[in-house]
């Protein structure tokens, strides 16, 4: 079975997706409100510039990625699926719980899948780490600490909330399989008033398992990194790293000696990570979605799972913003 796919937004990270698309042979179009965007990616990547209308018409392409502005992912995301089209969105899923379950109904209506954009998940770092956790490499789940850290890119069309935590929640999901049992956000705002610029999150989950978030983008450094701590051990997952680098495995032992508690450290041992794009993986990904019209890892219950938990931050953030 031959699979086209199209392309709605010819932006920064259109083109990402858009090189691996053409590169896995099926870009079969794309679209952009702007013609000039358009055009300019139809002839890097030699595919016709055509409009939603169009593409929405041809019953040769049987998946779109829509990469635009979060707040026309519902209206883009509910016409797709009505004519009969798969539908990767590019994170966040939308702004509210509401467009969220409309997307999602649309998707049941239409016996469509959606996946969304949250692409830690394809990942061969996260992979590993994952199958590390669940084989008890490191003991039981203890706690996560997520740190997303960078200068820009700043939006004035939506929060930090929505641009970045969705990443982090989604991972850390993947991690404890299960939603948190309280959720405690606080904001600082400095450059925009949409809700935060730099986010502090505290998640308590069951069996005593916590995990927290710090998350800015009014950072004059760069830090993308994810330490999961058990009772044996530690796995560190640092994206900012070479590959070699990314994923190292620590190994520290707490002994009470009186009134202190002794550590004992070890050399810490830098994990073999496999080849692979995570944009790559993700995009292939979306191919199978197509073919076999079976749900993705991160699916449209993945994505709502999410989307509760940034709702509820967002709420919280309104009330504590500083």
């Amino acid at each position: 079975m031959t699979i086209k796919i199209a392309l709605i937004g010819c932006g920064m990270w259109g083109k990402n997706i858009a090189r691996n698309a053409s590169e896995l042979g099926v870009l079969a179009a794309v679209c952009d409100n702007d013609s000039k965007n358009a055009q300019q990616f139809s002839s890097q990547f030699s595919c016709p510039a055509l409009t939603f209308e169009e593409i929405l018409a041809d019953n040769t392409i049987s998946g779109v990625v829509i990469v635009t502005n979060a707040n026309s992912h519902e209206s883009l995301a509910c016409t797709a699926l009505s004519a009969g089209k798969h539908v990767y969105i590019e994170k966040p899923l939308a702004l509210s719980m509401s467009s969220a379950n409309l997307i999602k109904n649309a998707a049941l209506s239409a016996k469509r899948q959606v996946m969304v954009g949250h692409l830690i998940h394809y990942h061969p770092a996260y992979v590993t780490l994952q199958k590390l956790l669940f084989s008890g490499a490191i003991g039981r789940l203890q706690h996560i600490q997520a740190n997303r850290l960078a200068m820009g890119r700043i939006r004035k069309s939506e929060s930090a909330i929505y641009d970045l935590c969705p990443h982090d929640i989604s991972i850390i999901l993947g991690l404890v399989k299960g939603m948190p049992l309280t959720i405690n956000c606080n904001a600082a705002s400095h450059v925009t008033q949409n809700g935060g610029d730099i986010i502090s999150t505290y998640f308590q989950f069951s069996d005593n398992v916590t995990a927290m978030m710090n998350t800015s983008w009014y950072s004059p450094i760069k830090e993308h990194r994810l330490v999961v701590i058990g009772e044996s051990g530690s796995i560190v997952f640092d994206d900012t790293q070479p590959k070699e680098n990314k994923l190292t495995l620590y190994r520290d032992s707490l002994f009470n000696e009186g009134d202190a508690i002794k550590i004992e450290r070890e050399t810490p041992q830098f994990l073999h990570v496999p080849d692979g794009e995570p944009l790559r993986n993700e995009i292939s990904e979306f191919i199978s979605v197509c073919r076999t019209g079976k749900p993705a890892i991160t699916d449209i219950n993945e994505a709502l799972r999410v989307q509760e938990i940034l709702s509820e931050m967002s709420h919280q953030t309104q009330e504590n913003k500083i």
